[in-house]
């Protein structure tokens, strides 16, 4: 990550754009539960539903992401008056997303996707389809969207009636009565071409869509595209053209053919990084941003998504620390303390593991992993200098707090670090009370003080697979006595 990504994220935060979404509204409903049997009547397994929670998806996803960075949102779309327009209303709401141009309507029917969980694994996903939305309620919203004003216009084409209309209708205004930033994001993206996108974002299946062709095989898509950067271009009417390639970042079809690359990980209940790509995107060009440096950002915040399980977005804060060079974050307590609440509101299992990690070997990142696997969320302690010297002698610790707190951060499986000066992390873990307690393998049970703490709330703890041959200890005298293995 460059120096020039983390000056993007802070100028959206420092700017707060206005930017109107206008697009295709949805609810994502997630529900989590357990499958121990079949059916009589049919060999399918019957699922006992423990927890559901829902987001908004499509364009909504869209908003709801450029909310979490701090932007000034207002959203426009068509509802139903159903329950899942008044969920999805709520969630707005709550984001402080601007509703008054989405526009509720009887004979409109809110649009859901149910997805069903069993062992952290999508077993079956159920479509809504959208009702033809009237004509009189796709009109007050395109009213409304042509009366505001904004730094960037987003549009979320999913494929509906609606969106093929204001694609005639749709007059993006700005400040001044300028013109202002246009991105779509549509499924078909040649009939917004009357309209002249500064920017375009197709995903793989999307871009070969217009091309009227299909990926062979095996093909490097990014080169595949940008050797057909100009049908591309002309077909989508677009002044610039990014390509979404999930697991392979991204592509910007022109002369530079600037270039995105994603951490991959296994999917899993993840939902929506495109929509949160996007939104970055956006925010970041609104602000002046060139568009390689947004799509580095943009990229940046997609990988803080693929990490959370169902439809997410990512924060201002998570961003900034993600374009600061860490994938994890440093936190003090009290800041800790606050997301620890805000993912166990919603729902996720905290993991929460410590140490000294005084040169970090293959022994420590194997049990971090194996930590991480337990839960959604990965908290890991590093001892404090003075502490590690009490413990480990007076020629430790050989890299500072600051150094070790930074290269556990960088790991894929971290997500948040903290640096103790204690003894032992009790305090800490009974302010945060992580679900699990993880140690390494040569620790049993009763030579914890963190044992009783864990077990008086009713949490669990762990102990991860040991690695043999594999100590800080023995790796510093290795190198002390200049002896190579």
């Amino acid at each position: 990550m460059n120096g020039r990504t983390l000056e993007v994220v802070r100028a959206i935060g420092e700017r707060r754009p206005r930017i109107a979404v206008v697009g295709d509204l949805l609810l994502d409903v997630w529900s989590y539960g357990v499958a121990g049997r079949l059916a009589r009547e049919a060999p399918a397994p019957v699922v006992e539903v423990r927890e559901r929670r829902h987001a908004p998806g499509g364009a909504g996803n869209t908003a709801m992401n450029l909310a979490a960075l701090g932007a000034d949102v207002a959203c426009f779309g068509v509802v139903g008056t159903d329950p899942a327009a008044g969920s999805l209303l709520e969630c707005f709401s709550d984001a402080g997303v601007d509703t008054a141009g989405v526009v509720e309507h009887p004979d409109a029917h809110t649009p859901v996707k149910h997805r069903i969980v069993c062992d952290d694994q999508v077993l079956l996903r159920l479509d809504e389809a959208p009702s033809e939305l009237p004509a009189d309620a796709v009109q007050r919203m395109l009213e409304a969207a042509n009366a505001c004003e904004a730094d960037a216009f987003v549009i979320g084409d999913y494929g509906s009636s609606a969106m093929e209309s204001a694609a005639e209708r749709l007059r993006p205004t700005g400040a001044n009565g300028e013109r202002p930033l246009v991105v779509v994001d549509a499924h078909d993206l040649r009939r917004w071409r009357s309209i002249h996108p500064d920017i375009a974002t197709p995903n793989a299946a999307e871009a070969a869509a217009l091309l009227s062709a299909s990926l062979p095989d095996g093909v490097d898509r990014a080169s595949f595209f940008g050797e057909r950067s100009q049908t591309l271009l002309d077909r989508s009417g677009a002044r610039e053209l990014v390509v979404t390639l999930d697991r392979d970042g991204a592509v910007l079809l022109d002369e530079h053919a600037h270039r995105t690359h994603a951490h991959r990980v296994s999917e899993k209940n993840a939902s929506g990084a495109g929509d949160t790509f996007v939104a970055v995107l956006s925010a970041a060009c609104a602000c002046g941003a060139p568009i390689a440096d947004a799509m580095d950002a943009a990229q940046a915040a997609a990988d803080v998504v693929v990490h959370k399980p169902d439809t997410a977005v990512c924060t201002l804060d998570e961003l900034v620390a993600r374009a600061d060079g860490a994938h994890g974050v440093t936190l003090g307590g009290d800041e800790l303390a606050r997301r620890i609440h805000e993912h166990r509101a919603r729902g996720e299992r905290v993991v929460f593991t410590n140490g000294c990690f005084d040169v970090l070997h293959r022994g420590h990142t194997t049990y971090l992993r194996q930590a991480k696997e337990l839960g959604d969320v990965l908290v890991v302690a590093v001892n404090a200098d003075e502490t590690v010297r009490r413990l480990k002698g007076p020629g430790r610790p050989v890299n500072s707090a600051r150094d070790r707190a930074d290269v556990i951060a960088a790991l894929e499986c971290v997500d948040y670090v903290t640096v103790f000066a204690e003894p032992t992390p009790v305090g800490l873990i009974g302010a945060l009370h992580p679900d699990v307690y993880v140690k390494g393998g040569d620790y049993t049970a009763e030579m914890l003080q963190e044992t009783a703490v864990v077990e008086s709330y009713g949490g669990e703890v762990v102990f991860a697979d040991y690695v043999p041959d594999h100590s800080t200890s023995g790796i510093v005298e290795r190198i002390r006595s200049g002896v190579v293995s």
